[in-house]
């Protein structure tokens, strides 16, 4: 395989989802190849890169972008510098992946696909689950009408606080809105709605009601919401991140006028169907890899072999829905 043959990535940011979840498919996908990691601590750059076989390391976004080896970018940091570093590259006219959400809010969204129209430049997301086998069951069971038509869909997301929620002098990043967007909500629910998004369309009403109750950090722990599609489904989620131990829920129930499909979206508990005929349980197996399926399919659509329709504009409507909820739009 020659180069021209190869997509060249160059990483801004090396942290934990680069090591599992993302990294070892842009190294081992047909086609593609990690050529360059930046992080702003150049020791942890360096370190990242030795133990990856990857050639080159920078603590300058600038300086990895514009290294003429690098064909394609992928962005692993915290959201509120997706925007920046997405424009940065697409201006320098290489393709983006992004990890979700796309940005720290829809008008950064928006930003971002100005300039891909703009340059021609593309920019993936990476809403990864819409291409694993458990989500596509899941998919496949709604679209072969096992539950007939769908009349409401559920949401159900309850986890106690993380150790590290407790550290009022060193909070995760992930509860620090001008870094994340919101606080958990707006890590975890972008995944959830996108899933359901791409079974049922577009959601084009959102409404919120937040709330702090653990009183542990400053942004929401406690959401509520409602939704409808476009078709006129409606839709309704809850999520609390300071709840019970006991109270640890992660599930979404799809609700037919011939049965019921409930899923999971984080623990991949078995897939339950309820119809008159009884319960059945599936149970999908999941590369390790979990966005192998998505970066694979990237990597073809940048060298003309696929069309990766998870991308800025699909991703954009995502970020529009939480703020919504959130009360920011």
């Amino acid at each position: 395989m020659t180069e021209k043959m190869k997509i060249r990535w160059g990483f801004i940011g090396c942290g934990e989802v680069t090591e599992k979840k993302s990294g070892p498919a842009f190294a081992s996908i047909e086609g593609s190849e990690v050529v360059a990691v930046m992080s702003r601590n150049i020791a942890r750059a360096e370190d990242y890169a030795r133990r990856h076989n990857i050639a080159r390391w920078y603590d300058d976004a600038q300086r990895l972008i514009d290294n003429p080896s690098v064909d394609a970018v992928y962005i692993a940091t915290p959201p509120s510098t997706h925007a920046t570093y997405a424009i940065m590259a697409m201006k320098s006219g290489k393709a983006v992946y992004v990890e979700k959400p796309m940005a720290s809010n829809y008008e950064d969204c928006c930003r971002i696909n100005r300039i891909a129209e703009k340059t021609g430049v593309p920019c993936f997301v990476a809403y990864y689950r819409r291409f694993l086998p458990y989500f596509q069951k899941v998919k496949e069971l709604v679209k072969e009408g096992a539950v007939g038509r769908v009349i409401n869909v559920q949401i159900r997301f309850s986890v106690p606080p993380r150790d590290l929620d407790y550290n009022r002098a060193n909070l995760p990043w992930r509860v620090q809105p001008d870094i994340a967007g919101g606080g958990y909500f707006y890590d975890l629910a972008p995944h959830q709605i996108d899933l359901l998004q791409e079974m049922f369309g577009p959601i084009i009403e959102a409404e919120g009601y937040t709330a702090n109750r653990g009183g542990l950090y400053a942004t929401e722990d406690t959401v509520s919401a409602c939704f409808r599609f476009a078709d006129g489904l409606p839709g309704s989620g809850s999520w609390c991140f300071v709840g019970h131990e006991s109270a640890k829920e992660d599930r979404i129930e799809i609700i037919g006028d011939g049965g019921s499909l409930s899923f999971s979206v984080f623990t991949y508990a078995p897939i339950v169907l309820h119809t008159a005929e009884g319960r059945h349980e599936f149970a999908p197996v999941n590369p390790p890899c979990v966005q192998e399926p998505l970066i694979k399919l990237v990597v073809d659509h940048l060298l003309g072999r696929a069309i990766c329709t998870c991308d800025s504009i699909s991703a954009t409507s995502v970020n529009w829905v939480v703020d919504r909820v959130l009360n920011k739009l």
